[in-house]
């Protein structure tokens, strides 16, 4: 009787055990995506900061802006996120929210007058930072009814069919996050040319836990409860380069350009494939099954990144800043195993994006004032024009002496969806809609 039970389990299995967890398409998109996270100045401007240099989240942007810096001086910033998350599944609404917090960057930089000044070059800096290029920290959970049972078939009496659906339940748990730092090397020119170069190592976890359940009876009285558990960790490291330079034409405007190599990736993933439970109510039992973790090395190499800058100075009263970044999604690409398929589908169904930032910041003597604003496109060919992440910051900073203290706030909106049955192409997806607020408090110490 037990063989029995547990090959009409996995008969089961076969009708829900297909990949709700991320796919290696998801993955290559996940982890070639960088979110605005440094400090509370760069955040308060919403990341525009490509030709402006002078601060260490700005270094990451364009290694020239560690060549910028007047002094030594050291930053330490700490983030308080929000994720409310509205998740929609054949009319009904799920809200859930959830609060993040950690220490999102961390560095310093060092900088060295030139005593042969008569060769043209400046002062040369040194820098290293930590700061999380993306955190993977969110928790939501959908409900509602498609009115499409998949688990139909009774485990003890074949004659029992469950073709009736009272609704299905999912929650998707993710944490983890992708950690970076970079070492800067930069100079000036006849003080008004920049160039710098980077070197940067990433290490990276991302755990995701989904939990599908589907509550089906026959009419006559015989109710069937199912639950099926995936895992999925996917951890490594990776690296990647960063050159840039930053032109000071007149003493109003600053022109920026950079270029961030791949990365490349080398990544290692633990796989449940399904922790399956299956409730008949005629019998009263519970039928369990469990496939056991699988293991798998390859790796991933995500597209570089071009980012082109403007900012004018307002004297010492104020400035406006612009970046532009061009990423090309569809060189993501897999390797150390069969990715045909999905290589394919890289080109198929991704395209390049571009990001757009726009930051300015007014000084009203110890006190400055900030703002911005930014937009990125889905790198989805298919997407929505509301998923697309858009969103604006604002922030503040107090100048006193051996340093400042800096605050800021953002807010980002976009949508997703999210499909659970992938196996069925006539059930929907759940839409989902998010709404992030992060604030950073950042302190600077001269060095």
């Amino acid at each position: 009787m037990k063989k029995i039970y547990i090959m009409a389990v996995l008969l089961c299995t076969a009708y829900i055990a297909s990949a709700q967890t991320l796919g290696y398409n998801d993955v290559g998109v996940l982890f070639s995506k960088e979110t605005i996270n440094g400090t509370a100045r760069y955040n308060g401007m919403s990341g525009a900061f490509g030709a402006l240099g002078g601060d260490l989240s700005a270094v990451d942007v364009n290694p020239a802006g560690a060549a910028v810096f007047l002094n030594s001086e050291f930053a330490l910033s700490l983030n308080l996120k929000n994720i409310e998350t509205n998740a929609t599944y054949y009319g009904n609404k799920e809200f859930s929210e959830n609060d993040v917090t950690n220490l999102s960057q961390a560095g310093g930089v060092f900088v060295f007058n030139n005593s042969y000044k008569n060769s043209g070059w400046g002062k040369i800096a040194l820098g290293f930072n930590y700061s999380i290029v993306n955190d993977f920290e969110n928790q939501w959970i959908a409900k509602g009814n498609n009115n499409y049972p998949t688990w139909i078939d009774d485990p003890n009496d074949n004659s029992i069919q469950y073709l009736n659906s009272d609704g299905q339940y999912f929650e998707n748990y993710t944490e983890g996050k992708n950690d970076k730092y970079t070492f800067t090397i930069a100079s000036e020119y006849n003080n008004n040319l920049y160039i710098g170069a980077s070197f940067s190592t990433y290490d990276i976890e991302s755990y995701q836990r989904i939990l599908l359940e589907e509550y089906n009876y026959d009419g006559s009285g015989n109710n069937l409860e199912a639950s099926l558990i995936q895992e999925l960790l996917t951890y490594g490291e990776g690296f990647s380069f960063n050159v840039g330079l930053i032109s000071k034409p007149n003493d109003n405007i600053r022109l920026g350009l950079a270029y961030q190599s791949p990365v490349w990736y080398n990544l290692a993933e633990d796989y449940l494939d399904y922790d399956l439970e299956v409730y008949v109510s005629n019998t009263n039992e519970v039928i369990s099954d469990y496939s056991g973790i699988n293991a798998f090395d390859y790796k991933l190499r995500t597209p570089s990144k071009l980012t082109g800058s403007f900012a004018y100075i307002f004297n010492k009263q104020g400035l406006i800043s612009v970046d532009y970044i061009h990423k090309n999604y569809s060189n993501i690409n897999l390797s150390g195993g069969n990715f045909v398929s999905e290589n394919n589908q890289f080109e198929t169904d991704l395209k390049s994006v571009g990001e757009f930032k726009i930051g300015t910041e007014w000084r009203f003597d110890a006190l400055s004032l900030r703002g911005g604003y930014h937009y990125e496109k889905s790198p989805y060919k298919a997407a929505l024009d509301s998923d697309a992440i858009e969103g604006y910051s604002l922030g503040a900073g107090y100048k006193f002496r051996g340093g400042k203290l800096d605050v800021s706030y953002q807010n980002d909106t976009n949508t997703s969806a999210y499909n659970f049955y992938p196996q069925y192409n006539n059930i929907n997806s759940s839409e989902l809609d998010f709404n992030t607020s992060k604030v950073t408090i950042t302190l600077v110490l001269n060095i």
